[in-house]
């Protein structure tokens, strides 16, 4: 079966946009808990700034910036855990986010279709966990600074 694109049918067409402004979204949100994570995290502890985070909504640019993103985001973490003196995992997040980025740039190989299907579960399933991972951290800074916050107001 040949896909002709010039041949669609409008009920096709809406809902490919539907699904795509869908995607759009949800990599927004993404996007929006890196921004956040980053803001929690003192500037010079930052290895990219919070606004840096929208570029992974660039389409094929994304494909470069997934990778950086998972270097950038744990060096970032890592220098932040280590001056609050918070035990967490060495290089957070980062082998979970370059599996991302791996599995993202093998979906614009031109294999199987077959093989394409499986990695792209396998990379929705990779991108919610990153996501999970990188809220949690959020969490755990947001956690500490309410702890220091209560700190300093009982002395």
């Amino acid at each position: 079966m040949e896909l002709d694109i010039n041949n669609l049918d409008q009920e096709t067409l809406i809902a490919a946009g539907v699904i795509g402004a869908i995607f759009f979204v949800i990599k927004a949100l993404y996007a929006n808990t890196f921004r956040k994570t980053l803001k929690l995290i003192t500037p010079d502890n930052r290895f990219m700034k919070p606004g840096e985070a929208w570029l992974v909504l660039i389409p094929i640019f994304n494909v470069y910036w997934n990778f950086e993103i998972a270097k950038r985001m744990s060096d970032s973490l890592t220098n932040e855990f280590y001056d609050r003196k918070i035990a967490e995992e060495e290089s957070p997040g980062r082998s979970t986010g370059m599996t991302l980025a791996i599995l993202y740039l093998i979906t614009f190989f031109p294999l199987p279709v077959n093989f394409i299907i499986g990695i792209n579960l396998v990379y929705f399933m990779y991108f919610f966990i990153y996501w999970v991972k990188i809220n949690r951290f959020r969490e755990l800074l947001k956690d500490h600074d309410a702890f220091l916050q209560e700190q300093n107001n009982k002395t």
